[in-house]
C-alpha cells in the first residue's frame, strides 16, 4: 500500500523528529538528577550514543521510543506497525532493531552495563525509579 501523505508532508514530519530531549528522556534524566545521580549525555565515543553515561561506573541507560525502536513487549500499547508504506517502514524500523542489538553487543564487549528504558517504562514512576536504581547500585 501506498504512502498516505504526500512525499514532501512525510519528508517535513520526518525532519521534525528528534533523536535526542524528547519527552520520555527528559521525564528519566530529572528523575535520575533527582536521586542525586550524575551522568554525562550523548557521548560520541560510545556506540550509539547513549542517551545516559554513567562513566566511573561505566553503565549507560537507553530511553526509547517503543514505536521507532520497535518494543517487543506484547503489553506495549504504544508499539505498532504503519499499514501505508510497508516496504519502507518495516526495512527501517527493522533496521533500528537491528542497529540497537549491534550497539548493545558492542557496548558490552567493551565492559559498559547497559539499561533499556521504553516509552512506556516512564509512566510508572514508582517502578521506573526502582528500576533505576537497582542498575546504578
Amino acid at each position: 500500500m501506498a504512502d498516505k501523505i504526500s512525499k514532501e508532508r512525510r519528508s517535513e514530519n520526518m525532519r521534525r523528529i528528534r533523536s535526542k530531549d524528547m519527552k520520555p528522556e527528559m521525564i528519566v534524566r530529572k528523575l535520575v538528577h533527582g536521586m542525586g545521580h550524575r551522568y554525562r549525555l550523548h557521548r560520541k565515543d560510545l556506540p550509539g550514543k547513549p542517551d545516559l553515561v554513567f562513566g566511573p561506573k561505566k553503565k549507560v541507560i537507553f530511553v526509547h521510543g517503543c514505536f521507532w525502536h520497535q518494543h517487543g513487549d506484547p503489553k506495549c500499547k504504544i508499539v505498532r506497525k504503519p499499514k501505508s508504506n510497508t516496504g519502507y517502514w518495516d526495512a527501517k524500523l527493522e533496521r533500528n532493531i537491528q542497529r540497537d542489538a549491534e550497539n548493545l553487543h558492542k557496548l558490552r564487549e567493551m565492559g559498559w552495563d547497559t539499561l533499556t528504558l521504553w516509552e512506556c517504562d516512564i509512566k510508572d514512576p514508582n517502578r521506573l525509579k526502582k528500576k533505576i536504581s537497582a542498575f546504578i547500585s
